[in-house]
């Protein structure tokens, strides 16, 4: 039976082991419930880039931030079907499509419902992030067969209001609610390198670990420091204030045993991290990337860089499957 029970003593506990007991642990838990050779591919597109009205310190698709990107309109659909061959193609099994919204609009949802519809015919699982949903839109979302929505928490509740004014933790609460209801599953995680404490990471992986039910993927991402960000400019400015990777390992392998059954993915901020580095969260139970060249608005990796290392490490790209669907409560 999985834990909704976790203490954060319990999980304090876990980042104060000895680094390679608690990696150790870790990968026992992985190999308990999953293939530890298998690693899903994904691929994320942005589909309505800048402009957003949120105040996020990370996000450089901000109106209040400076870093110079451009708003654009919603793609068009074809456009982004376009988009999902390729990932397809390349080995994606999950096509994930993020607009920078507060929330949608409802003349926009005709068009949310077509990109679904479409790369869901192509086989691929679907996954939208498109800010804060209400029932009604999360319903909709549901009706046209959404598999996933990703909706992250970024930090602990106490260091919520440092990345954000704009809306609060029990917003983000609220819609990962309405998800669920509707029946879609929940993919949410965080960002690590804020300026955060351990403690906050504690608290962090604490809120997924607590959830009514676990997301069936969690993103664990390293904060990439945009210039014209808030947190971009406190940590290039400072930048011992970044999380090292050890640390970051750590925060992989707690969210692995916290939620075992969980896909946990390597999101923002891999493609700065070595070959070594990105091994060991492998090895402490991360078993999904997104791939390609970039993410939303950020670089990434890239498919010839992910195959070599694969390669090296002798992992290999899960296979597609039915994706999971959960039932309306």
């Amino acid at each position: 039976m999985l834990r909704t029970d976790w203490t954060r003593a319990e999980i304090r506990a876990l980042f104060d082991l000895p680094f390679t007991e608690l990696v150790f642990r870790a990968a026992q838990v992985h190999r308990a419930h999953q293939a530890a050779d298998e690693v899903q591919l994904c691929t994320l597109v942005s589909i309505k880039t800048g402009g957003c009205p949120e105040d996020c310190g990370y996000c450089s698709q901000s109106a209040h931030h400076g870093s110079g990107l451009k708003a654009e309109k919603l793609m068009d659909v074809n456009s982004v079907l376009s988009a999902a061959a390729e990932a397809k193609a390349a080995g994606s099994q999950r096509f994930c499509m993020g607009a920078a919204w507060r929330s949608p609009k409802e003349r926009d949802m005709p068009k949310v419902v077509a990109m679904i519809e479409g790369v869901k015919a192509m086989g691929l699982e679907t996954c939208m992030t498109l800010g804060m949903l209400d029932e009604g839109q999360a319903k909709t979302l549901a009706d046209a067969g959404l598999d996933y929505y990703n909706h992250n928490l970024d930090s602990s509740p106490e260091y919520y209001e440092q990345v954000t004014s704009t809306r609060t933790y029990q917003d983000r609460l609220d819609t990962l609610e309405n998800v669920r209801n509707a029946g879609v599953s929940v993919c949410c995680g965080g960002i690590v390198g804020m300026g955060e404490t351990r403690e906050d990471r504690i608290g962090f992986v604490h809120a997924l670990a607590t959830l009514p039910r676990h997301p069936e993927s969690v993103t664990v991402n390293a904060l990439v420091p945009i210039r014209g960000t808030p947190l971009g400019d406190m940590l290039a400015d400072t930048p011992m204030a970044r999380v090292d990777d050890i640390e970051f390992v750590r925060v992989v392998a707690a969210a692995r045993i916290c939620c075992p059954m969980s896909m946990v993915r390597l999101s923002a901020g891999r493609e700065s991290m070595s070959e070594a580095a990105q091994a060991l969260c492998f090895m402490a139970g991360a078993n999904s990337i997104f791939t390609g060249d970039k993410l939303l608005t950020t670089g990434n990796a890239g498919d010839s860089a992910d195959a070599a290392l694969f390669a090296k490490l002798g992992l290999r790209a899960m296979e597609g499957e039915e994706p999971m669907r959960v039932a309306a409560e």
